[in-house]
């Protein structure tokens, strides 16, 4: 029995790296309902059969709790860069390469380097178009969809529909809006992609699986967004100069903009979603070094022994081997990690404030290429638990930290269904 003390108005799904999600949210945005299904081993984190099957999992476990008849809307956010080949009758191949695997054919980086115009977010071994043109030319496949894509397309989608957020880093020309002529030349046949609109727009009707299980044919399919881009949504983060820092493996800065922002020379690239760009850029920097660095058994104890008030001015740059991609982008960067005091709160603090000067360096360097100023700022990931880091980035920062709405990326993809909704209904 559905149990939602209010009507759904919009479903989002997110397929991430541990498992699929799927939460419910009210006609103002709330969420009223949440439910996950997780992966079961690592091998299916790049089985789309595995994809499928927990986001039917999460979807059901969630109507089992909330009442999903008057939902409006669905949209789903993937993994930005995860592909999948698919046959003549849109079925996985099984040729599958994730987020953060490079092409294995170092031709086609090549390729696509002598094509691509200047400032391209698709050159690259580790960019969407490099595994689409090698997935292409795989047996059987004949399109190249993103993971996002296929599971519209599962949910009940009748077409091959992407949208610009995911189809960004696969060569997608934000400006004139279509695939351009040049990643023909790079060797992607573009009949193969799919229709490419913008992040949040109304697809087609739900029919299908969604049908199936009880959502109302006045329904409809929305185009849905990277699981990054959705995360940002999911915070409350709206407005021009809205920021969020994600502390998790690595540090990632997502900022608002009122234009887009592409500097590859810094790591730096836009999102258009709904009224506003979103500029992002990802340090190699993060809880990764901490975990080999200082374990996780011990940050309690040595977050009590720090003191933020008596800054050490250590002057490290945190990084477990060398390379940087953002603030600046230097494959040779080196680590600075001395000297190292003899006390482990102390070296734990010294590598939190390399950690926060990173962070405002980042942020520093958006406003530099035209960002608007920081305003207000939102922190996700383990890293936004630590309240000696906090009062570290407050400060350097100048920005009291807000707190964030919701942390699961589902919320934020429905999100976007909500503001597709009103601006139709206005």
């Amino acid at each position: 029995m559905n149990i939602g003390s209010e009507q759904a108005y919009a479903l989002g799904i997110d397929i991430g790296t541990s498992g699929a999600r799927a939460s419910a949210v009210d006609r103002h945005g709330n969420p009223i309902g949440f439910a996950a299904a997780p992966f079961e081993s690592p091998a299916e984190t790049r089985q789309p059969e595995a994809w499928w099957t927990r986001v039917r999992q999460a979807v059901e476990n969630l109507n089992s709790k909330v009442d999903l008849t008057a939902v409006r809307g669905v949209a789903v956010d993937g993994t930005s860069g995860t592909v999948l080949a698919l046959d003549s009758r849109d079925r996985p191949t099984g040729s599958v390469l994730m987020y953060n695997e490079p092409c294995p054919e170092s031709e086609i980086a090549s390729r696509i380097a002598r094509h691509a115009p200047a400032g391209s977010t698709a050159v690259g071994a580790n960019s969407g178009l490099a595994r689409a043109i090698y997935l292409s030319r795989g047996q059987d496949a004949v399109t190249v969809v993103h993971q996002a894509d296929w599971i519209l397309m599962m949910l009940g989608c009748p077409a091959r529909i992407s949208d610009e957020n995911n189809a960004l880093k696969t060569g997608y020309d934000l400006a004139s809006e279509r695939w351009p002529e040049w990643i023909e030349r790079a060797g992607m046949d573009v009949g193969a992609l799919p229709k490419v609109v913008r992040a949040g727009k109304k697809v087609a009707p739900v029919a299908g699986y969604l049908r199936d299980l009880g959502l109302p044919k006045s329904a409809f399919f929305h185009a849905g967004t990277t699981d990054g881009c959705a995360s940002f949504l999911a915070t409350g983060a709206s407005e021009i100069g809205d920021a969020v820092t994600a502390l998790g493996s690595t540090i990632v800065l997502k900022l608002a903009s009122d234009r887009p922002i592409n500097a590859p020379e810094f790591g730096v690239y836009s999102h258009r979603v709904g009224k506003f760009w979103l500029l992002g850029g990802a340090s190699n920097s993060g809880g990764n070094v901490v975990r080999a660095l200082i374990g996780d058994n011990k940050l309690g104890e040595l977050t009590a022994r720090t003191n933020p008030e008596q800054p050490l001015g250590l002057n490290y740059y945190p990084l477990l081997r060398p390379g940087e991609r953002f603030p600046f982008n230097d494959p040779d960067y080196q680590p600075r990690l001395d000297p190292r005091p003899a006390d482990d709160a102390q070296f734990f603090q010294a590598i939190l404030e390399g950690m926060t000067e990173i962070e405002r360096l980042g942020y520093r360097r958006l406003e530099e290429l035209g960002a608007m100023p920081l305003k207000t700022l939102r922190t996700v990931g383990g890293g936004a638990r630590n309240p000696a880091w906090t009062l570290m980035r407050s400060r350097a920062l100048g920005v009291e930290p807000l707190p964030a709405k919701s942390l699961e990326a589902a919320v934020g993809t429905a999100s976007l269904v909500i503001a597709a909704l009103e601006q139709e209904d206005a």
